[in-house]
């Protein structure tokens, strides 16, 4: 069964004066500033598009990473991921570098590291974002 997620925003003035309000309507979570500085210079307390899909993309990443562990016979009792996603002004996200780290008791770092890559091309999140090009660093913790 499908679901749908929805956020809204409410933008006003120019791109470079202006403001706007990014709300998360399904989770009811909150509201959150963004801005042009908050995306291409300091954050300020602000958020941008670029924050959130790397919210978006280490969660669904962690989320396949654990479900292919599972599948294997490897449960994970933690992993740790980052996504960092670079904006340049003028040209785009230009590139999301994921992290994981993980905990998993009887698996050699080779075997995470390829459970890890699967996890990046299969999230649905990754796929989203086809055409752009996504690193992976991967090993176990410790």
């Amino acid at each position: 069964m499908a679901t749908t997620r929805k956020a809204t925003t409410h933008w006003e003035g120019t791109l470079f004066e202006g403001a706007g309000q990014v709300t998360l309507e399904s989770s009811g979570l909150g509201t959150y500033d963004v801005s042009w500085p908050s995306r291409a210079e300091e954050a300020n307390g602000k958020t941008s598009p670029e924050e959130l899909i790397a919210a978006a993309h280490s969660a669904c990443f962690s989320m396949a990473l654990s479900n292919g562990l599972a599948k294997a016979g490897s449960p994970a009792t933690s992993l740790d991921t980052s996504a960092d996603v670079e904006f340049t002004p003028g040209t785009g996200i230009t590139g999301i570098k994921l992290t994981v780290r993980g905990v998993v008791d009887g698996m050699s770092n080779e075997d995470f590291v390829a459970a890890a890559e699967g996890a990046k091309t299969g999230c649905p999140v990754s796929q989203a974002l086809t055409g752009t090009t996504i690193t992976l660093d991967a090993a176990l913790a410790g």
